[in-house]
Formats: structure tokens, C-alpha cells, sequence
């Protein structure tokens, strides 16, 4: 490997790291049954916390609780995809490592 190719390989170690550190700072939230349950987790994926509105417990309805929890969940989920693929895309868009970038 010639010495150019290793600085743009410390250069990408980098640049991972910090969109890694990036997405461990973002924060994420969604909510599911107009605000009845939220979920507030890192983009990294961590969760912070879970939510739940006292008037969502129903002891006889603890399929609906499940899915309300299940819902925000997801959502959040989505947004961290979609996150972690924004900062992606950023790292990869700085390379010019021949074979790699088109």
C-alpha cells in the first residue's frame, strides 16, 4: 500500500469515527397513539427512555399497550436508519479511493 492510499485510510478511520460519535449524540423520538407512548433513544441505537400516559394502562387491553410500545419503537427506529444513512453517505462522499468511489 503506498502512502498516499494509508493517509486516506487514516483519514476514513477518522471520519467513521466521528459520524460513530455523531450518532451516539443524536437524539431520537417518536411517539405512537398521539403522544400515549414516546420513545427517546440514540442514533447510535440506544434507548433512553420509554414514556407511558397513565390513561394507556388498561389492564384488560395490554395487547393495545404492547403495540403503542412496539409502534413508537419502530418509528424511531426508522428515523435512526435514516440518520445513521445521512451520516454514511457523508463519510463515503469524502473518499476518492480509486475502486471504491465511482
Amino acid at each position: 500500500m503506498n502512502q498516499q492510499m494509508m493517509q486516506q485510510m487514516q483519514q476514513l478511520q477518522g471520519q467513521i469515527a466521528k459520524a460513530q460519535q455523531a450518532l451516539e449524540e443524536t437524539i431520537i423520538e417518536a411517539s405512537a397513539g398521539g403522544g400515549a407512548v414516546s420513545v427517546v433513544m440514540t442514533a447510535h441505537p440506544k434507548i433512553n427512555s420509554i414514556t407511558v400516559q397513565p390513561e394507556v394502562v388498561d389492564p384488560d387491553d395490554v395487547e393495545m399497550l404492547q403495540d403503542l410500545i412496539m409502534a413508537a419503537v419502530n418509528e424511531a427506529l426508522e428515523q435512526v436508519r435514516a440518520t445513521q444513512m445521512q451520516q454514511m453517505a457523508g463519510v463515503a462522499g469524502g473518499l476518492n479511493i480509486p475502486g471504491l468511489t465511482s
